[in-house]
């Protein structure tokens, strides 16, 4: 696990997939140290930058801003097909009623079922390969498992995820989790950047 930044207010780090937050949580404070906390969340399988609040004064902070959408956060995925050259997704996303391991979309105009909220997400595609697009995505909102689902919904999910993919698609021999990983992130005028890693690196020279 790399540390990105660490001052006494916050640690960013670069957290590698297949790592839960409960996880990075034992490894950081292994002696159970006083903490705020880990302030937002990445699914296992996705890579990237992580917040981490080092005293209440600056989790109540970070979590303000989150609230308030004046974090600005990017990923990098890669999918099936070729969506548009970029595009906004705005949706109602709950949980989904067959599945409840899932998310799933719901439009304005659908009867309201359950707890649904406001999802929206930015795309621009910036690369193209024989069955997949590379894509740098901007949610503006941070519902669970926002991208995924919005990205499925498209008819485009991210290569190699087992939960919102389709059966028989497509996936690069090597693959072995969703090609998903958190790139960038602005927070307090700090601007904090994580290149793709190598698993993924090594993913995108295959297909070429």
């Amino acid at each position: 696990m790399k540390k990105i930044h660490e001052d006494e207010a916050l640690l960013v780090i670069d957290k590698p997939a297949g790592k839960t937050i409960a996880e990075l949580e034992k490894d950081l404070y292994p002696s159970k140290l006083p903490r705020a906390g880990i302030v937002h969340r990445l699914d296992k399988d996705t890579s990237g930058l992580l917040l981490i609040a080092k005293n209440n004064e600056s989790l109540n902070s970070l979590q303000k801003q989150f609230k308030e959408r004046k974090v600005e956060k990017e990923y990098l995925c890669l999918t099936i097909g070729k969506p548009e050259k970029e595009g906004k997704i705005e949706t109602l996303i709950g949980r989904s009623s067959s599945n409840r391991k899932k998310q799933k979309v719901y439009l304005h105009s659908e009867p309201k079922k359950g707890r649904m909220r406001e999802a929206v997400t930015f795309y621009k595609r910036i690369k193209e390969f024989k069955n997949y697009s590379l894509l740098k995505v901007k949610p503006i909102t941070g519902r669970k498992h926002q991208i995924r689902c919005h990205l499925s919904y498209l008819n485009h999910p991210i290569v190699g995820d087992k939960v919102y993919g389709f059966k028989n698609q497509p996936c690069p021999k090597g693959l072995s989790r969703q090609f998903l990983h958190a790139s960038f992130l602005k927070v307090d005028n700090k601007e904090f950047f994580s290149e793709l890693p190598l698993d993924l690196k090594t993913i995108l020279n295959k297909i070429k």
